[in-house]
């Protein structure tokens, strides 16, 4: 158990922290939610004693082991493999404990082959992916993970996400995507206001709750503003009047007894629409045979892609990474040249590009008002300051130079640059890697009030449910088409390195016809349906690895009753051949079991799938 209690932490004027107390219970998986700056990453800094608090205290067990996922690049073996295993915990067992590396490193994209490559020479991406082996291998008592996700794509997402699940000890996980906290905590604490709340449940419960809270304290601070009104009203017209003297002063005593409640300060939202340039032809683009290699003696990246997009099209493009999803992009884009085929653009096509890498792009010298009057110079400064004002920018803080914004910032200046010129076609890259998760859901909501066309390489399974109506999957070595929603992928072909669907989430009520209502139900739906199959999954993957276990050690005792009959060891023999029998007994029972709950899996993916088709054809 960790115990914080009064902690107070401030930067300069800014109060982050304020008399937070909270604890985490043994076998708690706790989601760490609120706004980007309200300090999620401080709080888990200080609980690791990377920084200290202004006063208060954080008490942690002695023998308390904290593994966090590093951003900082040190290692020190020749291989992947090797660097992972500097993690194991002490055991006997050795082999085992390498499986269990070399099962977390593929879990997390690495290859067979990556495992003998050196560390040194890994993309930045991959290097943190080994970073974060090392932290799963460790088998920390506290697992603290800070937006684990940004470098992983979306079929180790899901890895992680089953890794997760069934994660005994205690977590704390910080990331934008919703749906992937959901689906693997027990409980949510966000950071409000400078404290703390803290709840069993997903992040919607608790969200809910503290804005039903606000609302009724607001509603209080209005009623009780108007009978301060009324009372000072009665003392200013009677104060002068002896007969009114005892009343007068009774209401100033009780005046002076209470408390003005402050107005909350309103929290900023982005808030905008992307500017939809008018389109009346069906067709935006037409891919035919498109290829693309970036080195012609090695195997083409995209090899005869067609496709078309049509005017109100909403395309995602899924895979693994480094297998060409931005490389498609930049090549829609007109960024890059196919090496074959062609692509046919409508004369009325307009373009507006997000990129991973168009953040590096922004000057740093420049203010945020300054880089988005670049994209459009005739606009005015108004029109410019609107825009940094919808990109939570407002007022002076559009004077601040890129150079001293973070991540985050970035992102939604360049947000704020794909709304200056009409547009009917987006490409998006990546865009939700540096919103917090209120910037994200504005972000889709945006999207899906857009009137154009969408291409968008995202990882974020909610985006994909919420939004994609046709697929680009790179997948098992090839790039294809897929007409259907990411639900009907999952359903009928799946990621191959998966045995099979898996994921997604819940509510089954429906309940009016409004386009915001039923992304919102489809949204809680498909959560429902990730709790409910991630637990049975999870309880599939501990019979399994009973099983392995199992049968590790019925070969280990058969092999030493062969070692026992070679000797005429009899008592060895009688013990071992119990011992033998007593585990093919359990291995077969525990066999039937996961049959049964294959059949429920099965059952309920069969359920949600019906009701998930239900509110499709809304």
């Amino acid at each position: 158990m960790i115990q914080v209690n009064n902690l107070n932490k401030s930067y300069g004027q800014q109060v982050i922290l304020d008399n937070v107390s909270f604890t985490l219970d043994p076998g708690e998986r706790l989601g760490l939610a609120g706004r980007n700056g309200y300090g999620k990453t401080t709080l888990l800094r200080m609980i690791l004693g990377q920084e200290h608090p202004d006063s208060g205290t954080i008490k942690i067990p002695n023998n308390y082991i904290l593994g966090h996922l590093s951003q900082h690049i040190r290692f020190t073996e020749n291989s992947v493999l090797q660097e992972a295993c500097l993690s194991l915990p002490k055991t006997e067992d050795v082999m085992d404990e390498t499986y269990k590396a070399e099962t977390i490193l593929m879990g997390l994209g690495f290859s067979i082959e990556d495992l003998s490559q050196d560390p040194m020479e890994l993309s930045g991406g991959f290097q943190v992916r080994l970073n974060l082996a090392k932290v799963l291998v460790s088998d920390p008592n506290l697992l603290l993970l800070d937006e684990p996700t940004n470098y992983l794509d979306i079929v180790s997402m899901r890895w992680l996400g089953r890794f997760l699940r069934t994660w005994k000890k205690e977590l704390i996980i910080i990331t934008h995507d919703r749906v992937f906290m959901d689906s693997v905590t027990t409980h949510t604490m966000i950071i409000h206001r400078c404290g703390v709340r803290k709840e069993p449940g997903p992040t919607e419960k608790i969200y809910s709750r503290l804005l039903q809270e606000e609302e009724i304290y607001e509603q209080t601070r209005i009623n009780d503003d108007k009978k301060r009104k009324e009372v000072e009203q009665f003392i200013n017209r009677f104060r002068a009047k002896a007969t009114k003297a005892k009343a007068v002063q009774s209401r100033i005593k009780a005046l002076q007894k209470t408390d003005r409640l402050e107005k909350l300060a309103a929290a900023k939202d982005l808030e905008f629409t992307f500017n939809s340039a008018p389109f009346t032809g069906k067709q935006l683009m037409e891919v035919k045979d498109l290829s693309f290699g970036f080195d012609p003696e090695t195997t083409l990246l995209i090899k005869d892609l067609s496709f078309y997009v049509g005017k109100n099209d909403r395309i995602a493009i899924i895979g693994k990474n480094g297998k060409g999803k931005t490389t498609l992009l930049s090549l829609l884009a007109g960024e890059l040249s196919p090496t074959g085929g062609n692509l046919h653009l409508h004369r009325d096509l307009k373009l507006a590009y997000f990129g991973q890498t168009n953040i590096d792009r922004l000057n740093p010298e420049k203010t945020v008002e300054e880089e988005i009057m670049d994209v459009h110079p005739i606009h005015s400064r108004g029109k410019a300051r609107a825009i940094c004002g919808a990109m939570m920018f407002p007022g002076d803080q559009a004077l601040k130079k890129v150079s001293v914004l973070s991540g985050g910032e970035r992102s939604r200046v360049l947000l704020g640059k794909l709304l200056v010129s009409p547009t009917n076609m987006l490409l998006l890259d990546e865009p939700t890697n540096h919103l917090d998760m209120e910037s994200t859901e504005s972000l889709v909501e945006a999207i899906d009030e857009f009137s154009g066309a969408l291409m968008i390489v995202t990882h974020s399974e909610m985006i994909l449910h919420t939004l994609a109506t046709r697929l680009i999957v790179f997948n098992d070595r090839k790039v294809t088409l897929f007409e259907g929603t990411y639900q009907d992928f999952l359903d009928r072909v799946g990621w191959k390195s998966e045995a099979g669907p898996i994921q997604p989430k819940t509510n089954p009520a429906i309940s009016g016809t409004d386009k915001k209502d039923l992304r919102r139900v489809r949204g809680e739906l498909i959560n429902e349906k990730s709790r409910t199959l991630g637990a049975l999954q999870t309880k599939i993957d501990d019979i399994e690895n009973e099983i392995m276990r199992l049968e590790k050690q019925t070969d280990r005792d058969n092999n030493d009753l062969l070692e026992a009959s070679k000797r005429g060891d009899g008592e060895i023999i009688k013990t071992l051949s119990k011992t033998v029998h007593e585990s093919s007994a359990m291995i077969e029972s525990l066999f039937s079991e996961l049959d049964l709950l294959h059949t429920e899996l099965e059952s309920k993916t069969k359920e949600f799938e019906e009701k998930l088709q239900s509110l499709t054809e809304q």
